[in-house]
């Protein structure tokens, strides 16, 4: 037959490996390791049955070989050398990248020859005794049945830490929450990469390595991500573009690095003390998610944003800008609280996907976000609005156009205030038409100047006043709205009463306050 090429690295099948102890441990197979490492890590890619007394060309690597020593030699196991034949056998499986020698008893060998044992062990090679009431075809199919029960496994695996992974992409927190859920999959370390190079976020850590070990792979991590990520131009430091992904190996650790696509410089990095045959699946999941939380939300194109914000710091009126941002006339503000931690940059933009726009803002401990309202009034579009924002407190303006902008953010505030005092979920600001709409705006201007002058130049004490009457009257819920103490509360309302001359008890007084705050 003619010699066959042998790759430098052994191509392995798309399935997962079996286990060698998985097959030993077939009762209806009856094998019985006789020689060689009993390592729990060795595993089988495939069987393959060969007679030849040279198999090397013709194995890939990784394979459970099996024999029935038809090729032995009679004059093999006699002489003043019985090992030298067995040598050269075993140690050109070896080579070849054999996982394992299953040598079949009967009916050329009633015992497996002493010498291969001992070659077996020299060299370190599992050597597996197959017994007579046991086929070799047999052998093969238990390997294929392990196999396919491995990637039934694998699969199962991969779809549940698929659908983890949306899941944590849908919390307040994406960024963390995805990586801790990949850093618990993984079984290692999950690291998300800046532009510059720096560690935006990480989630858990490596069994057993030392403090040293930890720190050697960090550093080696963060240089892997390196690796892939652009330099200036699109190009790696080569100069040619720079690869979507790479591996590596420091200190028995296995490091892989993955370039987010949005092009902006973020990577992906994963350390884990083992590489199961889903993990690179798993972390490219977990790679495409990372992108769409880091990258920019475009329901309108970065230009016309552009656009937008230079001809408003040039004095152009809101109105006036408003079509660059969208087509529509109508919008709402709203003002969110997360239940986590104090979100930032990319949490922002993930709410603003989340509520279909790219307009948002990080203010403090909160965020604000401009959307367009289309044809729909303030109560179709809160309710719209309320499937997308699971895990935060909100607040809605009611609906405006592009010139009231201002007033529409006042109102998403102080809804949100209202929302965070009364636990509720989601607060927008009543819009219904009342006996307000009886008054002309100007009058109601005026008369709202002249009930609340006494404390117009005080606006510590004009919202709080504001806050108590709209929770009527309630201390506590105030307190909480304004994240001020209760007694803080009393004294202000107290103040307000002393300065507006007036019962703060009395409804009639408590309803024109209303009105004229309404109107300031």
């Amino acid at each position: 037959m003619p010699d066959a090429a042998v790759p430098a690295v052994p191509a392995v099948p798309p399935t997962p490996p079996v286990p060698l102890a998985a097959l030993l441990a077939r009762e209806d197979l009856g094998l019985r390791q006789i020689a060689g490492p009993r390592d729990p890590a060795t595993v089988i890619h495939w069987a393959h049955t060969s007679e030849m007394a040279d198999p090397y060309p013709y194995l890939l690597g990784g394979e459970l070989l099996l024999t029935a020593g038809v090729h032995i030699p009679e004059a093999a196991g006699s002489g003043t050398r019985p090992g030298t034949y067995f040598d050269a056998y075993v140690s050109r499986i070896v080579e070849a990248g054999g996982a394992a020698l299953g040598f079949g008893v009967a009916p050329v060998h009633d015992t497996v020859p002493r010498a291969l044992v001992e070659a077996c062990d020299r060299y370190g090679l599992p050597l597996v005794e197959v017994p007579p009431r046991t086929t070799f075809s047999g052998v093969a199919r238990a390997v294929w049945q392990l196999m396919a029960q491995a990637r039934h496994t694998e699969l199962r695996r991969v779809t549940e830490a698929q659908q983890s992974l949306a899941a944590a992409a849908a919390r307040p927190d994406p960024v963390p929450s995805v990586l801790r859920q990949l850093a618990q999959r993984v079984g290692g370390r999950a690291a998300l990469y800046a532009p510059d190079g720096g560690e935006v976020a990480a989630a858990g850590r490596l069994p057993g390595p030392g403090a040293g070990v930890e720190v050697e792979v960090g550093s080696a991590l963060a240089g892997l991500a390196g690796v892939v990520r652009p330099a200036t131009g699109g190009s790696g430091g080569s100069g040619g573009p720079a690869p979507s992904s790479a591996s590596d190996t420091v200190a028995g650790v296995h490091l892989a690095a993955y370039a987010l696509g949005t092009g902006q410089g973020f990577v992906l990095g994963v350390a884990a003390p083992r590489r199961d045959p889903g993990d690179h699946t798993i972390a490219s999941v977990g790679a495409v998610l990372l992108s769409l939380l880091t990258g920019e939300h475009q329901s309108s194109t970065g230009a016309a944003r552009s656009s937008a914000l230079v001809r408003l710091l040039l004095g152009a009126a809101p109105e006036e800008v408003a079509p660059l941002l969208d087509a529509g006339e109508r919008w709402v503000v709203v003002h969110a609280l997360p239940d986590g931690p104090a979100p930032d940059a990319v949490a922002a933009s993930a709410l603003g996907a989340a509520l279909g726009s790219p307009l948002v803002d990080v203010a403090g401990d909160a965020v604000r976000v401009l959307v367009p309202a289309g044809r729909r009034e303030a109560g179709a579009v809160a309710g719209a609005l309320a499937g997308a924002l699971a895990g935060w407190t909100c607040g809605v303006s009611a609906v405006v156009g592009a010139r009231e902008w201002g007033l529409a953010d006042t109102q998403a505030a102080r809804a949100l205030s209202r929302a965070r005092a009364t636990r509720a979920r989601l607060v927008r600001h009543g819009d219904r038409p009342g006996l307000a709409g009886l008054v002309p705006p100007a009058e109601a201007a005026a008369h709202a100047r002249t009930v609340l002058a006494p404390i117009a130049d005080n606006p510590a004490l004009l919202d709080t006043l504001r806050t108590w009457l709209s929770l009527h009257g309630s201390w506590d819920r105030t307190a909480v709205a304004l994240s001020v103490h209760r007694n803080t509360v009393r004294q202000r309302i107290a103040r307000a009463a002393t300065l507006l001359n007036t019962d703060l008890d009395d409804p009639d007084v408590r309803m024109n306050l209303w009105f004229a705050l309404s109107h300031a």
